[in-house]
C-alpha cells in the first residue's frame, strides 16, 4: 500500500517540498498560504475561501452522479478541479513535487499516476458504485477507499476531497450527506490512529469512524 496520512488534520507549513509553484507560498504570507490566484496572504482568510468553496462544491457535484455510477481517477481529479480551480493553478492534477513531514517521505510524485491507477482498478472498483443495501456493507466500503485514497496524490486538500468522495458514495446509498464532525476535536486521535491502522490494511478502525460518522448523520444530531 502506498504511503499516506491524515491530510485532513494537517497544519499547512509544515511539509518540505521541492521544485515548481506547487512548492512556492504566497509573498508576505509568511510561508503560510500557497501561491494562489486570488492573491490571498492570510491564512485565515484563505481557510475561509476554501471553506466556501467547498461548500458549494459538494451542494453542486451532489447531482452529478447517480446511483449507478462507477467512480475512477479522473473523477477525483474533477472534484479536485471543481472545488479549488479558481484559487490554484495546479487545481486537478497530480502533485509534480515530492513531499515530506517531519521524518515521513509520501510516495514519490512520479509514482502518482501508477498508484491511482491502482487505486481505480482496486478499492473503486469493488466498492462503486456503493449502492449497497446494508449498512455493513457501507461501512466497509467507505473505510477501505477513503484510506487507500490518502496517498497524497494532490498538493493540497487531499482529505477533502477523500470526504467529498465518501459523501457522494454514501449518497449513492441513500445516505444524507455525511457530517463528519465526529472526527473534530476529542475524536481527532481515534481518526489519526485509523489512518495508521490502514497503512498495514487494518481497516477495522477506519470502519468504527464510519460507523459513528454514519450514526450521527441519520440520528441528525
Amino acid at each position: 500500500m502506498a504511503k499516506m496520512k491524515d491530510t485532513l488534520l494537517k497544519k499547512r507549513g509544515r511539509y518540505n517540498t521541492s521544485g515548481l509553484v506547487e512548492a512556492q507560498f504566497e509573498a508576505g504570507s509568511r510561508s503560510r498560504v500557497l501561491k494562489n490566484l486570488l492573491g490571498i496572504k492570510k491564512k485565515n482568510e484563505m481557510d475561509r475561501i476554501e471553506a466556501e468553496a467547498l461548500k458549494r462544491t459538494v451542494d453542486t457535484i451532489i447531482r452529478w452522479y447517480d446511483v449507478n455510477h462507477r467512480f475512477n481517477a479522473e473523477d477525483i481529479c474533477h472534484i479536485q478541479k471543481i472545488w479549488l480551480g479558481d484559487i490554484y493553478e495546479w487545481a486537478g492534477k497530480y502533485r509534480q513535487v515530492n513531499l515530506s513531514v517531519r521524518d515521513f517521505t509520501f510516495a514519490a510524485a512520479s509514482q502518482i499516476p501508477r498508484l491511482m491507477d491502482e487505486y481505480e482498478d482496486g478499492p473503486l472498483r469493488r466498492h462503486t458504485p456503493c449502492n449497497f443495501k446494508s449498512i455493513d456493507r457501507l461501512i466497509k466500503s467507505l473505510a477501505e477507499v477513503h484510506t487507500e485514497l490518502l496517498i497524497y496524490p494532490f498538493r493540497e486538500g487531499n482529505g477533502r476531497v477523500a470526504r467529498i468522495l465518501a459523501t457522494l458514495m454514501a449518497y449513492q446509498a441513500g445516505i444524507p450527506l455525511l457530517d463528519f464532525r465526529t472526527i473534530r476535536g476529542k475524536g481527532r486521535q481515534k481518526y489519526i490512529a485509523a489512518v495508521r491502522a490502514g497503512m498495514d490494511r487494518n481497516y477495522l478502525p477506519m470502519e468504527m469512524i464510519f460507523r459513528t460518522v454514519l450514526r450521527r448523520t441519520l440520528s441528525g444530531a
